[in-house]
């Protein structure tokens, strides 16, 4: 019997789904946002995988597999350091939140 895909409007759907406390659902937000902007900017410049690992210093590998949405094992540090080895840096901004974590 074929599985049935489940779609998600909204991150905050997916985490519950996963059941993510609300602390590790903040953190995967920001780590799709980060993914996110580096795939804009990867296709943008049109570069390998293999010279964002170079430039990042880390493996082609890797780098692929945080391209194709892998991001076990993946600290938010490390998607900054990529970035910021593409020319990039990163702000953040810390607001009060309607909810507490």
């Amino acid at each position: 019997m074929p599985l049935k895909p489940i779609v998600f409007k909204t991150p905050e759907e997916l985490a519950v789904a996963l059941r993510l406390s609300s602390v590790e659902a903040k953190e995967w937000q920001v780590q799709h946002v980060l993914l996110k902007r580096l795939k804009e900017i990867v296709r943008g410049q049109e570069i390998t995988h293999a010279e964002v690992a170079k430039r990042a210093g880390t493996s082609r590998t890797r780098m692929t597999a945080i391209l194709n949405d892998d991001l076990e094992h993946v600290s938010s540090d490390l998607l900054v350091r990529i970035l910021g080895s593409l020319g990039y840096r990163v702000r953040v901004s810390v607001v009060k939140s309607d909810t507490a974590a």
